[in-house]
């Protein structure tokens, strides 16, 4: 199975309660049909690069997940149909970028390196 990670961008309109559900909605697609999810993140209202659909914001949401190649068309068929999804974007993860989730998961970035002694000249 190989590695993805699907960003969704949500319609600012929705509650925080339907934004939540529809989240709900594709991880149960996923876990239905044989991906196991690794780790979901969600970004909450976040401003848009660019208006989308003359809207300035939008609802950010993460998933890393290990799925079949072909539940991925299935996966983007059901985001093209929910009209609560202004955008999407679902990419395979190579070898170096798996690594480096699993270093960010693990708090390898967070800790903070020590002080080096500067030499008196």
């Amino acid at each position: 199975m190989q590695q993805y990670e699907t960003v969704i961008i949500l319609t600012p309109l929705l509650s925080v309660e339907t934004a939540k559900e529809a989240v709900a909605k594709f991880t149960k697609i996923l876990t239905d049909n044989g991906a196991e999810i690794i780790q979901e993140d969600n970004w909450g209202l976040r401003k848009l690069a660019y208006p989308i659909e003359k809207k300035t914001t939008g609802y950010y949401h993460l998933t890393e997940f290990k799925a079949p190649g072909e539940l991925i068309n299935k996966l983007e068929i059901e985001y093209r149909r929910d009209e609560r999804i202004m955008r999407f974007l679902t990419i395979a993860l190579d070898k170096h970028a798996t690594a480096y989730n699993d270093k960010k998961r693990s708090g390898a970035f967070n800790q903070k390196k020590p002080k080096t002694e500067e030499v008196a000249r």
